[in-house]
């Protein structure tokens, strides 16, 4: 089975048998490793035998996240209902973490089903031993010390007096039996300990750490994590590095259309160019990520550059970046964007992610300049250009371009691409010039 066109990056596989009907899906952090290793000479299961000898094909739809692989895994799985897949034939899911807003007093605890009962959800999480320890973190750490009971009682029951005491003397005989009060683990609404608001505010800040704002946590963690190392205690820093890898999930994005068997295929063509690019250009891996660079400098006032961002064979618009020329004076494209270049390669020295396929507008020259620039990061980042004069790839170390058929999916992502660079770099410039020109208005 050829699986050279699968990624190594997060991504939903879709495996077909020769009537191209799906019959199972999997989610995977690495595409390439995670299909790799149902190919073994000795299959590890039975099932796992019968699965790769049906196989004829495998389409794949690449996610930006390990979470949102595993929320697209769910719809594909509910909706197709492949025969190989059994996990999420039922109503089994991933876990979440609750926070039960729609009750008097808020508790925070994770689940596995989602319901419209007015609390909030947080998740899906892949691993559910981390979501165990995050919600336990959050209330061992007094960062969150919710009331970890299932006591059922109402902000009127302890508004007054004693509280439960008075109003509920069963439900108070309980109460005064339970550990975490007289360990001072929970703050206690329950006999008063803290008032109502007081108690809200505490769930406010639970809400506000699991919506993202986890870099104080995070810090308190990872000086916690050295220490413990520091004094040999391999066994908290390990547990302490669990919890700071679960952060780094609370924090992913996750975007997700509705699926539709549309919706399907869309993804599955747009991967399918994807790798018919990989193998026109030559690339070592799929362009899932194309940074493309153009140079604007009509008339030589307020030169300027524009780099875009093409994710899974779409625009990608958080990333697009903009660039004064700041070391060419008169108009010389190979110049200007062997300057580029060389700022972008400034970020991949910080350790950002490196693209997959760098596009660059223009022919020979303007590739040469890019070459020149990026030195030693040529070896791992694959550079083509694209004129636009009759759409040639030009290729390092090609003698000759590639043509490739004016109505083929791949070229037409190519010039996509390129024609993005080109309008954002315009609109820039534009904007510089109109400045230059009106300063005062």
């Amino acid at each position: 089975m050829d699986i050279e066109h699968l990624p190594q990056s997060p991504g939903v596989y879709l495996m077909r048998d020769a009537t191209a009907k799906i019959i199972y899906i999997g989610k995977a952090k690495n595409l390439k490793k995670r299909v790799a290793s149902y190919f073994q000479k000795i299959p590890s299961t039975p099932k796992i035998s019968a699965l790769v000898t049906t196989v004829k094909k495998i389409d794949y739809i690449p996610t930006q996240s390990e979470r949102e692989c595993l929320i697209l895994e769910q719809k594909l799985i509910r909706q197709t209902q492949p025969i190989y897949n059994i996990t999420w034939k039922d109503d089994k899911s991933y876990p979440y973490i609750k926070l039960t807003w729609n009750e008097d007093f808020p508790r925070l605890f994770w689940t596995r089903k989602k319901a419209r009962d007015g609390a909030h959800y947080f998740g899906p999480y892949p691993h559910v031993h981390l979501v165990r320890k995050l919600v336990y973190t959050l209330w061992k750490k007094r960062i969150a010390p919710l009331r970890p009971c299932k006591f059922d009682f109402k902000k009127e029951q302890i508004a007054q007096g004693e509280g439960l005491k008075e109003n509920n003397p069963s439900l108070y005989r309980k109460v005064q039996s339970c550990i975490y009060l007289h360990t001072e683990e929970c703050a206690a609404p329950c006999v008063r300990k803290i008032s109502r608001p007081g108690y809200l505010k505490l769930a406010l800040k639970a809400d506000w750490y699991l919506k993202g704002n986890l870099e104080p946590l995070k810090e308190s963690l990872e000086e916690e994590m050295k220490e413990a190392s520091k004094n040999l205690e391999y066994e908290k820093a390990q547990e302490l590095k669990e919890q700071i890898q679960m952060l780094s999930f609370l924090k992913e994005k996750v975007s997700l259309k509705e699926v539709s068997e549309n919706t399907i295929l869309e993804q599955t063509q747009k991967s399918q160019v994807l790798t018919n690019l990989q193998k026109a250009l030559q690339l070592p891996r799929p362009p899932i990520r194309i940074e493309a660079f153009d140079i604007s400098n009509t008339q030589t006032v307020e030169p300027v550059a524009s780099m875009i961002v093409f994710a899974r064979g779409e625009p990608y618009k958080p990333d697009y970046r903009k660039f004064k020329i700041k070391t060419v004076q008169a108009p010389n494209d190979f110049a200007s964007m062997g300057e580029v270049i060389l700022r972008r390669t400034r970020h991949f020295e910080k350790g950002e992610k490196l693209p997959d396929l760098i596009l660059i507008d223009g022919g020979k020259g303007q590739l040469q300049a890019a070459l020149r620039a990026l030195g030693d990061w040529a070896k791992k980042i694959p550079v083509i250009a694209l004129a636009k004069e009759r759409e040639e790839v030009y290729i390092p170390g090609k003698p000759e371009p590639l043509l490739l058929p004016l109505e083929s999916p791949e070229l037409h992502l190519l010039q996509r691409a390129r024609d993005e660079a080109h309008r954002f770099a315009i609109t820039f410039h534009r904007t510089r010039r109109n400045k230059a020109v009106f300063p005062n208005v």
